[in-house]
């Protein structure tokens, strides 16, 4: 999405040079699992503050964390093996999980991680419970509103987890709604309404009259495609507008996996299909514009033009979470 190519122009250039610093001679360790969940009461209320320890036989020493104010929390850098997790919380029995079996770089979502009240001087241990598809969307947008380029960026729109689950409908929106309300996103408007009116591209004026113009009808580029690609033709089609980074095979697959991208999509139903969202959601920003757009800048030949030059700045986004982004960005944590 367009919003989604603002954030790249913003990144680019200082994620380069620090992509060229960070090369090294020594050969990357094998790729680092991750456990996250959210702690919840019986009645489906978060629980900020609780104690989580992390137990296994490939840990030295149990890793403990604290849940954040929305009951989130992480253990990242895992190797892969078994492990069990305990959670205690002041006026709550302990919860323990069963063995969790954990993958080399899988992403594993905890789920039925359920406090009940302490009855006096009793522990509960309770057993994970299968959660619902809702359950399962939620805790995905979770993390993916964590996840932000230097920690500041949002890059809401790529998951890491190759089987992660669908998102509902209501997330679809939701997430459209986090990253077009985003503080970032209005300054990013503003930097690719000034490349614009520096490069005189479409026929506005110039001055401050030029690049409110200019600043308009950047966002509403992003919001028709982002809705409409992001959020409404994914619901209506069942589709994932999400890009799953690939992060293994040839330097070879992986480009051509990005480049993939515009034109083929994961459904809800986890199968490869036709990237009709995107494709539709380009082709109806590119047709809207010309709504807005000055008189000469408009026509079947400016639709076309825009959606081109859209499909291949998507192509070029992909590419940069294939192989640069992914290293600067904050996963979700605690």
């Amino acid at each position: 999405m367009r919003i989604r190519r603002i954030y790249l122009i913003i990144v680019a250039a200082i994620a380069i040079v620090m992509h060229l610093a960070a090369q090294e001679a020594s050969t990357p360790n094998a790729e680092a699992g991750h456990i996250t969940g959210t702690v919840t009461d019986v009645n489906g209320g978060t629980v900020p503050g609780a104690t989580v320890v992390l137990e296994g036989p490939v840990l030295t020493h149990p890793r403990t964390v604290v849940s954040n104010d929305n009951g989130f929390f992480e253990f990242n850098q895992l190797d892969a093996g078994t492990f069990r997790i305990t959670i205690s919380a002041q006026d709550f029995a302990i919860w323990s999980s069963p063995d969790i079996i954990l993958k080399p770089g899988q992403y594993v979502i905890l789920t039925g991680a359920k406090l009940h009240i302490a009855a006096a001087q009793t522990t509960i241990s309770v057993a994970s419970s299968a959660a619902t598809p809702e359950e399962l969307s939620d805790e995905q947008v979770k993390i993916l509103e964590q996840q932000r380029v230097f920690g500041v960026i949002p890059n809401f729109y790529v998951s890491y987890d190759q089987n992660a689950a669908p998102l509902t409908s209501n997330s679809k929106f939701q997430l459209a709604a986090k990253v077009m309300f985003n503080p970032v996103t209005f300054i990013g408007v503003g930097i690719d309404a000034a490349a614009e009116q520096a490069g005189d591209r479409l026929d506005y004026p110039q001055g401050w009259k030029g690049f409110a113009e200019r600043y308009g009808a950047t966002y509403a580029n992003g919001l028709t495609d982002i809705m409409i690609g992001g959020a409404i033709l994914p619901s209506l089609l069942h589709q994932d507008p999400r890009y799953f980074y690939k992060g293994t095979g040839t330097t070879r697959s992986r480009i051509l996996y990005a480049l993939r991208g515009p034109f083929v999509c994961k459904g809800d139903n986890g199968r490869w299909q036709p990237n009709y969202s995107t494709i539709g959601g380009d082709l109806a920003s590119a047709a809207i514009s010309n709504t807005y757009y000055p008189a000469s800048n408009r026509g079947v030949g400016f639709v076309f033009e825009n959606f081109l030059l859209g499909t291949g700045q998507r192509a070029a986004a992909n590419l940069a979470q294939e192989f640069l982004l992914s290293r600067f960005t904050r996963k979700a944590r605690n």
